[in-house]
């Protein structure tokens, strides 16, 4: 990725949250060059021990937004689908692994890789307007970036194939119904409400967040015979972080507790 190129994520850091904007008008699609972007703002992230939850969002007022650009795959270039691919996947499986809270603020249209790293991250808040959907396959594709199995997993099979399959566009106020977002607010309004939601996060210990947030992803994989026993061990873990004591004693003292983040 050259320096030379202006970077089409806007990053800033308020208190203890991180946001990244997606700027790449006139719909904020992704381009190798952001999903490397993306992929190394959030490894940077995590070595910032200030920072405890990340929100994502679009810059503009129509688009969150609409995925990959469909001209980069109007060749048939098989190659160049190959290294997209893998930019996706690397770009949106860290987001995934971010150590803290991310936090999608859908702000407009979330199409295809759009919606995609929505699904990446640990929740979403959609404004009313926003519709959202997964239609790779009208177009002779398929969701490449986590779609197939982060939606199965908030919404189940039927309404992942509805939407995948089907290629059916939903509302926010669908995609509310049926779990693929946690919370619907007026237009305009969730960058605010995702702001104040990772506010919340503060008052957590980031190390308690890390190790659940890790126990949460693994029930998607793991059986719970692993899963329980492995829940018992990260509690066992904790006492080896200063924020253990330090949560402890806040509360005995009746004090805020000062986070360390280790």
């Amino acid at each position: 990725m050259s320096n030379q190129q202006p970077s089409l994520l806007i990053e800033r850091i308020v208190g203890n949250t991180a946001v990244i904007s997606m700027n790449n008008p006139p719909a904020n699609t992704w381009t190798a060059q952001s999903l490397q972007e993306l992929k190394h703002k959030v490894l940077t992230l995590n070595e910032n021990k200030d920072v405890y939850a990340l929100v994502i969002t679009g810059e503009g007022q129509k688009f969150f937004s609409a995925g990959a650009d469909l001209k980069l795959f109007a060749d048939g270039d098989k190659q160049n689908a190959a290294e997209m691919a893998r930019y996706f996947g690397e770009a949106f499986e860290t987001l995934s692994a971010f150590r803290g809270v991310s936090i999608a603020a859908i702000n407009g249209y979330a199409m295809g890789g759009g919606l995609e790293v929505a699904l990446a991250c640990d929740l979403r808040i959609c404004e009313e307007q926003a519709q959202l959907a997964l239609p790779e396959a009208t177009v002779g594709l398929l969701p490449c970036a986590g779609g197939t199995q982060n939606l199965t997993a908030l919404v189940g099979e039927g309404w992942a194939k509805r939407m995948i399959l089907c290629g059916e566009r939903i509302t926010a106020e669908k995609a509310e119904k049926i779990g693929l977002v946690e919370e619907v607010v007026e237009q305009g309004n969730a960058f605010n409400a995702a702001m104040s939601l990772a506010e919340k996060v503060a008052n957590q210990s980031p190390s308690s967040v890390k190790a659940c947030k890790t126990l949460v992803q693994a029930g998607r994989t793991m059986p719970r015979a692993e899963a329980l026993p492995l829940e018992r061990q990260l509690f066992v873990e904790l006492f080896d972080t200063e924020d253990q004591a330090e949560g402890v004693n806040a509360f005995l003292n009746k004090r805020k507790a000062n986070w360390k983040n280790g």
